[in-house]
């Protein structure tokens, strides 16, 4: 029996959004997964990108004990986290056309890269207009997106449309409009968001997707081991050393 109170019900919530993911989004994950193996195969580097709070998902794969030592942080700066002052310029620049493209020009980004984009409605233009740069780039786009939001709310890209219309691969969510699994009678406002957990995990299954893929074909993946066990700061020093001319995080 589940726990009924506040704390049990979204971990729950969160565990069933996690199973539908795992359920749903197989295709999607083995397809962005392959998407990155591939492009670390033909020599292309790995970006991530998200804002505000989807940003979190973003640097969780970045320079990660266990991940892929490729994976670069695309960073916008005042978008990326909520350290800008005062946070609300965050989410204003969300919605500033032409920001994605000064980012990107400036950026090391080139054809035959992948970008992660992750933004949970898909429907500001920063992450619309990253997307649609990106890819007349030649870069792969994946998108961590909850398609609710397009089929709920209106574009704020002058094209009308989402995040999800202009990627290679799209991974939903199913996080509901308004991100907050729980509502009590005694609180005005629905509360306790999801949407961290769930496109973290989906991004950690991409990553052990393209991992496993890699070995598949007889490369050894790229990884990170943490710098709390023996040998960890070592092995670390080789493997960024080996692929200096693909990660940016270190110079």
């Amino acid at each position: 029996m589940s726990d009924r109170k506040p704390a049990g019900r979204f971990l729950d919530a969160a565990i069933g959004l996690l199973h539908r993911v795992r359920d749903e989004e197989a295709d999607a994950v083995e397809a962005a997964g392959t998407l990155l193996a591939d492009t670390v195969v033909a020599g292309g580097r790995l970006f991530a990108f998200g804002a505000g709070h989807s940003s979190l998902a973003a640097q969780d794969v970045v320079y990660r004990a266990g991940g892929l030592a490729l994976m670069n942080l695309l960073a916008v700066p005042g978008v990326v986290g909520v350290d800008v002052m005062p946070a609300t310029l965050g989410s204003a620049l969300e919605r500033v056309d032409g920001l994605a493209s000064a980012v990107l020009d400036s950026s090391p980004l080139r054809a035959g890269d992948a970008l992660v984009i992750i933004s949970l409605s898909g429907r500001n233009a920063l992450p619309v207009e990253m997307a649609l740069n990106a890819r007349a780039l030649g870069v792969k786009v994946i998108g961590v997106t909850s398609l609710a939001y397009a089929a709920r709310t209106k574009s704020r890209h002058a094209s009308g449309t989402f995040l999800k219309d202009h990627c290679d691969v799209v991974l939903d969510s199913k996080i509901a409009v308004g991100d907050a699994e729980l509502t009590l009678d005694t609180v005005p406002a629905p509360f306790a968001p999801a949407s961290t957990v769930v496109a973290t995990a989906l991004l950690q299954a991409v990553l052990a997707t393209a991992t496993a893929a890699l070995a598949d074909r007889g490369v050894e993946p790229p990884l990170l081991r943490s710098g709390n066990v023996d040998g960890g700061h070592d092995w670390n020093g080789r493997v960024l050393e080996q692929y200096r001319d693909r990660i940016f995080y270190r110079y």
